[in-house]
């Protein structure tokens, strides 16, 4: 997977200082590193890695989940926004603010989405159907006239035969597994769309303007998702209120909003690309904590997921060099 080449590449780094003046061409001021970058990514990696055993081992709806977690997010990003980030969110542009909010409704979709597949399957399979983001990127930059190396479409390739062994293993032991598993994939599909729409945003916006439009708008949304399902939006006892608190700190505001402020230096496809890392991630977290161990088949399958991972990987730095 490879980022697109028709735009020219934003310079390194993911800075969240004041944006320089001229609206929508104004870009974030000098940020950290690569080094500094993936530090954060790995940080990053390791916080969404704790979303999926947090939100099966929550008992609230799905979509419920979803909103607070966004909810509660923007509740601690407004004080340092309306503070310290005012002058940036004015300069963003209509641009950036459409495709900001944009990227919050695709979000919103991912969440209402995947969330519903972790009661449906188990969470090593939902997580790594979910976390096949640079697979669906890979195929929308090629849409779009972009040409990736051979050993991008190599472990591509190599990444959906891991998907249809874990697919084919829900397929031959229960039809809701198998929904489940389709919930997930499109979910996916929702995710590369996102971090293709953030990748673009932040080549003028810094993260917290970014993330503040984008989650303001996804737990709009979210809301009135809830409120047409019907999914109750409280009553849940203490245990649940802080696994959705823990949940937003460190999938939301350590996972998301890190893989937000990366993504303008690392590029779409070294940020996209890593998130496969969340899939052994959570099977060793659910696995330790919810006492969900995979079918021995299932490992194959994300020992091939993670072949793929690695040859995508290598395109890019033989790219890179």
């Amino acid at each position: 997977m490879t980022a697109p080449q028709s735009t020219p590449t934003a310079p390194a780094g993911t800075g969240t200082g004041t944006a320089a003046p001229g609206g929508e061409g104004a870009a974030p001021a000098a940020a950290p590193s690569r080094g500094a970058d993936l530090t954060l990514l790995a940080v990053a990696i390791a916080g969404v890695s704790m979303s999926a055993p947090l939100i099966a081992a929550t008992a609230a709806p799905a979509l419920a989940i979803a909103f607070w977690r966004n909810a509660m997010a923007v509740g601690v990003l407004t004080p340092v926004a309306m503070w310290r980030h005012r002058g940036e969110l004015r300069r963003m542009g209509r641009r950036a603010l459409t495709l900001s909010g944009a990227a919050g409704v695709v979000l919103a979709l991912h969440f209402g989405l995947w969330l519903p597949s972790l009661t449906m399957t188990s969470v090593a399979t939902s997580t790594a159907l979910v976390t096949t983001t640079p697979i669906w990127t890979t195929l929308i930059l090629r849409l779009r006239g972009h040409r990736p190396p051979a050993l991008v479409w190599a472990g591509t390739a190599l990444a959906v035969v891991g998907v249809l062994i874990l697919t084919g293993i829900d397929m031959s032991t229960d039809t809701r597994a198998l929904a489940g598993d389709a919930l997930a994939l499109a979910a996916g599909l929702a995710a590369a769309v996102y971090m293709l729409l953030g990748s673009e945003v932040r080549r003028t916006a810094t993260t917290t303007a970014y993330t503040y439009v984008c989650y303001s708008t996804t737990a709009g949304a979210l809301l009135l998702a809830c409120l047409v399902s019907g999914s109750a939006l409280g009553g849940y006892d203490g245990r649940s209120w802080l696994k959705i608190a823990a949940l937003t700190v460190v999938a939301q505001l350590l996972g998301h909003s890190l893989l937000n402020r990366v993504v303008r230096g690392l590029g779409p496809s070294t940020t996209s690309t890593a998130i496969l890392l969340e899939t052994p991630g959570a099977a060793l977290i659910a696995a330790l904590w919810l006492g969900q161990t995979p079918p021995a088949a299932a490992y194959p399958a994300l020992v091939v997921i993670l072949a793929g991972l690695a040859l995508v990987v290598l395109a890019d730095v033989r790219r890179g060099q």
